[in-house]
């Protein structure tokens, strides 16, 4: 078995790949460029600072829904039912009420990069997106699958580093999202309010996939004094460790068996 690592730069962050493979050399980097193209094409659609994607162009009022590609409208109701399974924490529009579906699409074009490696023979690895963890279905047991926590600050800050370590082994859950003002500052709103979400530091949810793992870290972030109700409603598919600004952390009821510490 082989190590491989790769870092591809896409909608303004970094999708890292790492694991083990026994396909040769020529064959992951034909995986990877295979998985990598679908990033691409995902930020090419669906990125609202690219003036002439199809998004872009809607939120102008250059072009209709049923005008563009069959993918936008499919997003677009895939949104429709993240806000409602989140009780509208999760609202997939911006201030000025456009259509803005970059809290779903980088985990859903993650998810769709890693489901590629996967029907390539390449199973035994971990994708991080922009922070977000997903595990590829074959990786092997052990420490591998253990995923540690930053702390809510800064990873420039001399006290930046794991506030504890997630164990997976032995769970159904293969990714790790976490939502947080510290690289970013504020900039999750409640759209309930429209104010700035900032009664809490950090979110970090682990599920079953990325995809809900990343949306409901936003939905919760974003709902504040409300979040852990929100969280414990789904807590046979998602388990949650939330911090709160006087250092204060709480979580779901079945977060402390993933537990580890650092």
């Amino acid at each position: 078995m082989r190590e491989f690592r790769h870092n591809e730069f896409c909608m303004g962050t970094a999708f890292t790949y790492f694991g083990r493979t026994d396909k040769s050399p020529a064959e992951v980097e034909a995986a990877i460029k295979a998985s990598a193209a679908i990033l691409h094409e995902a930020d090419e659609m669906f990125s609202l600072y690219k003036p002439e994607s199809p998004v872009s162009r809607l939120a102008r009022g250059e072009t209709s829904l049923d005008k563009l590609p069959i993918i936008v409208a499919a997003i677009w109701d895939q949104c429709e039912l993240w806000s409602e399974k989140t009780e509208g924490w999760f609202r997939p529009f911006t201030q000025q009420n456009t259509f803005d579906p970059s809290g779903l699409v980088k985990t859903w074009a993650a998810d769709k990069a890693c489901m590629k490696l996967e029907e390539l023979g390449i199973t035994d690895f971990a994708m991080n997106a922009g922070g977000d963890i997903r595990l590829g279905r074959g990786i092997s047991s052990g420490i591998t699958k253990r995923i540690g926590i930053s702390k809510p600050v800064s990873i420039a800050d001399k006290d930046a580093g794991a506030l504890t370590v997630v164990d997976l082994n032995g769970s159904d859950y293969y990714a790790v999202a976490t939502s947080s003002s510290a690289e970013r500052g504020e900039h999750i709103w409640n759209p309930k309010t429209g104010n700035l979400a900032n009664e809490l530091l950090q979110v970090t949810v682990v599920a079953r996939d990325i995809i809900t793992a990343d949306i409901f870290a936003t939905a919760a972030f974003a709902a504040g004094d409300q979040a852990l109700s929100l969280l414990n409603k789904h807590a046979g598919e998602l388990q949650a460790l939330l911090v709160y600004p006087n250092g204060e952390l709480v979580a779901t009821s079945g977060f402390a068996q993933l537990l580890k510490p650092v």
